[in-house]
């Protein structure tokens, strides 16, 4: 690194792929796992739980999105 200018070496952007996270319907239980998605819902695997609109609602319940809390499998 030099003082004043750009670092000189970046670092490579995939060492940084966040793992895949799941969350839960306090209401009836349903998991929504990142990594699997919701295709059947129209959330392709791979969708993060910050890009699942805020209108989508729980397949199993109809919660809000609100009723997800992040858990630990």
């Amino acid at each position: 690194y030099r003082i004043g200018g750009p670092p000189t070496h970046l670092p490579d952007k995939d060492r940084f792929i966040m793992e895949y996270r799941t969350y839960m319907c306090v209401i009836c239980g349903y998991v929504y796992d990142e990594e699997k998605g919701a295709p059947d819902d129209g959330l392709p695997p791979g969708t993060r739980w910050e890009d699942v609109p805020a209108t989508w609602k729980c397949p199993d319940c109809e919660a809000t999105k609100e009723d997800f809390e992040l858990i630990e499998i």
